[in-house]
């Protein structure tokens, strides 16, 4: 006749019965177990094969047996049973989840995310088929900001001054601050950094320059000169770099002009960007 019924496992070990024999004494009540129960019933504990009552007869703390009462001398006189706990684990093979595996919903079913990721957040990406996690502020173009001017700022002739912007649209790790950008720690790289320029005051043949500053010293050089007859004329330019960006690094931008007098900056189209390029 066929088996009726759930057919018996036979692969796995989780419902295999593990024992252990124990020789009594007369004196010694402790004993260790090859696994720790999780408590006093998930055993059978016998001691010349009668039952002792969990609730009493011995105590369990993690693979150490302990009787209230030394059981007597005996060879193999004691032994313990577990009930059926899982004695063991199964590892998934390698390559054995596939495709077929998944719902077709693992990722359609997830809670979508409804803000912008925060930096420590994390993704898994495959790194030359071995399989890593990066965190979101690694991903795209940041640390990006720009900042401009709130009101127009004075300039002296002839003095390279450095550009006091006090209002900024983003900054997205608060890397800007005190008149310049700072390069965070481990965000070093190739970046952009630009700027636009809107000034005043210029009379016929006079310039004005301006050059971006790193750690102090000039590393871009951008120029405009006014020649049309008329006088106080209005100059707006634009000028960028690429630059090689260490963490500690700081960027400033300043300006310098040949007026004769002073001259305003002026809070329309002044300008300090830049973020970081990934991919190069």
């Amino acid at each position: 006749m066929a088996y009726v019924g759930t057919p018996i496992d036979t692969t796995n070990q989780f419902q295999s019965l593990q024992g252990k024999r124990f020789s009594g004494d007369g004196s010694e009540t402790e004993f260790t177990l090859d696994i720790a129960p999780t408590s006093v019933f998930d055993i059978e504990v016998f001691v010349e094969n009668v039952r002792q009552d969990p609730n009493s007869a011995y105590g369990i703390s993690g693979t150490t047996l302990t009787f209230t009462g030394a059981p007597a001398s005996g060879t193999n006189n004691i032994y313990v049973v577990h009930q059926a706990k899982a004695v063991g684990t199964i590892d998934v093979p390698a390559s054995g989840v596939v495709p077929a595996s998944l719902a077709s919903n693992i990722i359609s079913g997830q809670t979508a995310l409804a803000a912008t990721p925060a930096t420590t957040d994390e993704f898994l990406i495959s790194d030359a088929g071995t399989i890593k996690r990066v965190d979101y502020s690694h991903i795209g173009n940041t640390p990006t900001f720009f900042v401009k001017l709130s009101g127009a700022q004075t300039i002296g002739n002839n003095s390279n001054t450095k550009v006091t912007f006090d209002s900024e649209v983003f900054d997205s790790d608060n890397a800007f601050a005190s008149n310049k950008f700072t390069v965070p720690s481990g965000k070093g790289g190739k970046y952009y950094i630009g700027y636009g320029l809107n000034c005043s005051g210029l009379d016929d043949g006079e310039s004005i320059q301006a050059s971006i500053f790193k750690n102090g010293s000039t590393v871009n050089f951008g120029f405009a000169g006014q020649f049309s007859p008329a006088g106080s004329q209005e100059i707006k330019f634009t000028s960028f770099a690429i630059l090689d960006l260490s963490a500690a690094d700081y960027i400033e931008l300043f300006v310098q002009h040949f007026e004769g007098a002073n001259m305003d900056l002026n809070a329309s189209n002044t300008f300090l960007t830049g973020f970081r390029i990934t991919g190069v």
